[in-house]
């Protein structure tokens, strides 16, 4: 019996340790190694980063549609947006960061 509960606490420890990371410099780091390469540019069709008048028909739709939509995968944006260990809230972390305009 003690070993179970060792082994229950040891997988709480885990997952607490593997949540989303949302901080500023944590996403910025996601951004660069998943959405750049695109939203940077406008390759392929993608809204460009710090455009928001690019991204204003999209959010229209709703953030609970753009995550779903990121998660699956649209139109030249593959499944994921390549950000495979990212989680409902980062993409919508990331979805904020690549809207709000830039200086």
């Amino acid at each position: 019996m003690n070993k179970l509960i060792i082994a229950s606490f040891m997988l709480l420890l885990a997952s607490a340790s593997n949540s989303a990371d949302l901080s500023e410099q944590a996403i910025k780091t996601k951004y660069q190694q998943s959405c750049f390469a695109c939203h940077s540019t406008g390759a392929a069709g993608a809204p460009k980063t710090g455009v928001p008048e690019q991204w204003a028909d999209r959010m229209k739709k709703g953030m609970d549609v753009l995550v779903v939509n990121v998660d699956k995968g649209m139109n030249a944006m593959p499944p994921k947006g390549m950000c495979f260990d990212c989680t409902a809230e980062q993409f919508e972390a990331l979805i904020n960061y690549m809207v709000a305009p830039k200086q």
